[in-house]
Order: structure tokens, then C-alpha cells, then sequence
């Protein structure tokens, strides 16, 4: 059994859903990074989406843009994030799901970062820009189902590409709640939850459900029909605001604890 698998067999017995945070690797700088994804881990975090950070984020909206370039700026690489992977799987009996762009892992090169991922602890990648009828060209390099290609599926994808994505997939599947980019306002919970049943039809994976949701409201929402609940540009706007404060670890600890809190039954 995979960690992911662990992981989401304990919730459920729990009767939780997942907390799933992304933060940008490095962002606000690489000590503040990770004392405050330590901090995350300790308030409750189910799932880390690590980010990798890349000068051309075309899937996220300007808040996650705008930490990608502070993590850049500082000097944060691929190699920087797996290190920083690997001290954290050295504490913590988290998954961590790496999150980039296909660019980043071909220049590396995919077999390389493959072999480097699961040598520092890495439980999976999602790829925001690689179809799924691309993907053989990474998981080819894949062996005993020791990492995940995490897929993700659009609000306008139709029931035959969901089946298919589903087929392919393995750890979980992301929803993505509305069509834009993360961050975005409209979270139309009605209509990600037909999604969310239709996939359900197709996959006995995970479904965990991402964009828009900023609000432990927001959550006690997705979670009444997700397996999951993903929060990136929240825990970014925090880390912004807050990245000279003293208490930053404290502060993005407590909302952290605020949006696990609402996974939880009755929560």
C-alpha cells in the first residue's frame, strides 16, 4: 500500500476528508519555507503539493505566479525542492505530491528526475500541462508503483475523456472546480458536485477537489461530496501578506488548523 493510499484508508475510517496544501517551495525564502510547512504538517496538513516553482505557471492566477517568481528569485531549483523533500519525509509521514510543469521535468531529464524523486521520499508529481495521452512518455519510467502521476480533470471535460483520464490514473484525481485559473472567485459547488459523481462512476481512487476554495465554509462545501479538499492560493495569500511577520509559522499554523477543522464530520 502507497503512502497516498494509507494516508486516505486512515481518513476514511477517521470519517475525514483530506486536506490537501500546496505551497511554493522556498516562497517566502528556503528556512521561513520550510519551518512554515513544518508548522502545516504539525496543524493537520493530510497531503502536501510541493511546487516547484517556474517562470511560466500558466495553470495558476497571480497570487501563486507571484510566489513562483519569489522562490525563483531566491534561487530555488528542482534539485533544492527535492532536498528540502527529503528533510521533511526525514520528520514527517506525509505524501508529498511534487507539483510543475512538463518543461522543468524533460530539461532535467524525466528519467532523472523519476529516479531523484523517489530517492528523496517524493510520493508523486502532478503535471499541469501533461495530457494524458502524453504521459507514457513519463511514467515509462515508473516502476513498481512506488509513484503516482497525479491527473487532473477539467470542469468542461466531458463523461468518455473522464473515463479514460480515470483509467489512467493512480494516487487521486483532482477536480478542478472551475474553468480559469487557481484563485479564481465562482466556485459553483452544485456543479463540481455532478462532476465529482459522474468521475466517481468511473474511478475507486480518491477524488480530491481544488481551485477557489478559500474558506473553511468552502471546504465543509467540497467535502460533502469530495474525498479531498486542495488549497494553494489561500495558503499563498497568507504567506504574502504575512511574510515579514515574526509569527508567519504561528499564522498560516492556525488557518491550517481553521480549514482541517472543517474536513472533518461535523467539523
Amino acid at each position: 500500500m502507497t503512502p497516498i493510499e494509507r494516508k486516505f484508508r486512515e481518513l476514511k475510517e477517521k470519517q475525514e476528508k483530506a486536506l490537501v496544501g500546496f505551497v511554493s517551495a522556498g516562497d517566502p525564502d528556503m528556512d521561513k519555507s520550510f519551518d512554515l510547512l513544518c508548522a502545516m504538517i504539525e496543524s493537520g496538513l493530510d497531503v502536501l503539493e510541493l511546487g516547484i516553482p517556474f517562470s511560466d505557471p500558466t495553470a495558476d492566477g497571480p497570487v501563486i505566479q507571484r510566489s513562483s517568481m519569489r522562490a525563483l528569485k531566491n534561487g530555488v531549483t528542482i534539485s533544492k525542492v527535492l532536498d528540502m523533500t527529503q528533510r521533511l519525509k526525514a520528520s514527517y509521514d506525509i505524501p508529498i505530491i511534487l507539483f510543475t510543469y512538463y518543461n522543468l521535468i524533460f530539461r532535467f531529464p524525466s528519467a532523472d528526475f523519476y529516479e531523484r524523486s523517489v530517492e528523496a521520499g517524493a510520493d508523486g508529481v502532478l503535471v499541469v500541462d501533461l495530457p494524458v495521452e502524453e504521459s507514457d512518455e513519463l511514467t515509462c519510467y515508473f516502476k513498481n508503483g512506488d509513484f503516482c502521476l497525479i491527473h487532473l480533470i477539467a470542469p468542461t471535460t466531458d463523461e468518455n475523456r473522464m473515463k479514460m483520464i480515470a483509467e489512467k490514473g493512480s494516487g487521486f484525481l483532482y477536480l478542478i472546480s472551475m474553468t480559469g485559473v487557481t484563485g479564481g472567485k465562482g466556485l459553483e459547488t452544485g456543479l463540481t458536485a455532478e462532476k465529482a459523481k459522474m468521475l466517481k462512476k468511473h474511478t475507486r481512487l480518491p477524488v480530491c477537489t481544488g481551485f477557489g476554495i478559500s474558506t473553511p465554509e468552502h471546504v465543509r462545501e467540497v467535502a460533502a461530496f469530495s474525498d479531498g479538499v486542495v488549497i494553494g492560493s489561500a495558503f499563498e495569500k497568507t504567506i504574502e501578506e504575512n511574510a515579514d511577520s515574526a509569527d508567519l509559522a504561528g499564522i498560516i499554523a492556525r488557518q491550517t488548523r481553521s480549514f482541517k477543522q472543517a474536513t472533518r464530520k461535523g467539523g
